[in-house]
């Protein structure tokens, strides 16, 4: 039986990498006796996958994680256990049963997430949503992508699925997964590099919003639902 739990992340918890918040949860999960399966060996551990985990300095009220249960326990049950557990800054949302086929793994059908980009330094102009509409309208949005070995050119515009303004904030939904994956801090940079400041004179904080997987559907137009969407309730 496999369940995906959906988080906050919020506060100074923002300042903690990938990697120490598996181990967070590990030790949350024990303390909450939730009923989690192990792998089989000379060293056991967890059963637990993150869809897509988030950067450093990002917060989100959408993330993701699966887990395998040796035995059922409730949705309502196990975020109180869970809830109990948290320290300021990490709140569980749901705790949903997903289907046991390797197909519904989280990290495997992730396809988009949203943002809300808050200026951090520096000021946006005041038509801010002219501006986001112009910017969003060219057909081509090229920015230089930097990895470990190289740096290439790549248009980002077919990975942004929507942009607007919200409150004097930039909201976007752009690609994310193992396919495809844009980094909010690419599309701001592009845009105010497109009103012709440089990239260091605005800087932004992102939201993360939700993550999403592709809902099937008939027709050509794709269509996304929040992870846990894809789950049921336990009760």
């Amino acid at each position: 039986m496999k369940a995906r739990i959906k988080f906050r992340k919020n506060g100074v918890m923002k300042f903690i990498g990938h990697l120490d918040i598996m181990r967070y949860f590990q030790k949350a999960i024990r303390r909450a006796e939730i009923p989690i399966a192990f792998t089989s060996g000379y060293s056991p551990h967890m059963i637990m996958s993150f869809a897509n985990p988030l950067g450093v300095g990002l917060t989100s009220d959408g993330e993701y994680f699966d887990i395998e249960l040796t035995e059922s326990i409730a949705s309502k049950e196990a975020v109180r256990r869970l809830n109990e557990q948290m320290v300021d800054g990490m709140e569980i949302v749901s705790f949903v049963q997903i289907p046991d086929d390797k197909k519904s793994k989280g990290m495997s059908i992730v396809a988009g997430a949203d943002y809300l980009s808050s200026v951090k330094n520096g000021s946006l102009p005041e038509d801010l949503a002219e501006k986001l509409e112009a910017f969003y309208a060219q057909n081509e949005i090229c920015v230089v992508k930097k990895t470990k070995k190289s740096e290439k050119e790549v248009d980002i515009r077919p990975m942004i699925y929507k942009l607007e303004c919200r409150d004097g904030k930039i909201y976007m939904r752009v690609a994310a997964g193992s396919v495809q994956n844009l980094k909010p801090e690419l599309v701001t940079e592009a845009f105010v590099r497109y009103l012709g400041m440089d990239a260091e004179e605005v800087t932004f904080t992102h939201h993360r919003l939700e993550t999403f997987a592709e809902s099937e559907n008939t027709e050509s137009k794709m269509i996304l639902v929040p992870l846990n969407a894809l789950g049921t309730e336990i009760v």
